[in-house]
């Protein structure tokens, strides 16, 4: 089968490199999702990656804790830089090359995000992953994968979740009522509350026109699917 999008970008969680644990990085996960992208790579698509720093540490905890948000952010976009680095290191390791850019630069690590030299990466065929997120505080890893996505021109945010296969009316852990969308406007999911990316991400998306894409990554091989166009998952697109 043939690739649906030529360009992609892939939003994962923190919380997707560190399985049933939810803290760390399990090395069996990180490298599935590895041999799962190098699969999309095979398939001539220019992909970028943005990985949250939630099994590390999340800013809003230590806001909770009486530390300063800001700080508290920045700490939150270095565990980014570390998932990031683990991801590189596993799909570096099954010989897809790649290269990390980060919104704070650290020159010994990672190259500092230049869009235009990020382009030139993707029209190589290299996995580009975008740390640190967009480099200030207040602002989630989900408004980095909605503007990295606006600025290098992706045509398509997939969102992989590690457990949950899409959009519900509620949580379905809880609730064995909740409703699962297969199809849904980013101007429903404001209006409704559905906790899927936070509104400022939204509204980027909404703005430009990208759609998202929520699906499991649990199951091996969902990735390529949704690239090939399989309907997986949650479609959220337009107003």
């Amino acid at each position: 089968m043939t690739a649906r999008y030529g360009r992609i970008v892939l939003k994962l969680s923190g919380e997707a490199l560190s399985g049933q644990e939810g803290f760390g990085i399990e090395p069996a996960i990180i490298k599935s999702i590895a041999k799962q992208v190098k699969d999309v790579v095979e398939l001539g698509v220019e992909t970028c990656i943005v990985v949250g720093g939630g099994n590390i540490w999340r800013g809003k905890i230590g806001s909770e804790m009486g530390m300063d948000r800001a700080n508290a952010d920045y700490m939150g976009m270095l565990a980014t830089v570390m998932n990031s680095l683990a991801l590189q290191d596993s799909l570096e390791d099954i010989g897809i090359q790649t290269r990390v850019q980060t919104s704070i630069e650290m020159r010994q690590v990672a190259e500092p995000y230049i869009r235009r030299k990020a382009i030139r990466h993707l029209e190589k065929k290299r996995v580009v992953i975008f740390a640190a997120g967009t480099g200030n505080p207040y602002f989630s890893t989900d408004t980095t994968a909605a503007l990295r996505a606006a600025e290098v021109e992706a045509e398509v945010i997939l969102m992989a979740k590690n457990n949950v296969d899409g959009v519900y009316s509620d949580d379905p852990k809880t609730n064995k009522a909740a409703t699962k969308y297969d199809n849904l406007s980013y101007m429903d999911m404001l209006n409704e509350g559905l906790e899927v990316m936070d509104s400022t991400a939204s509204s980027l998306c909404m703005d430009n026109d990208i759609p998202l894409i929520v699906f499991s990554i649990t199951e091996e091989g969902n990735i390529k699917r949704v690239v090939e166009g399989e309907d997986l998952g949650t479609t959220i697109r337009g107003k």
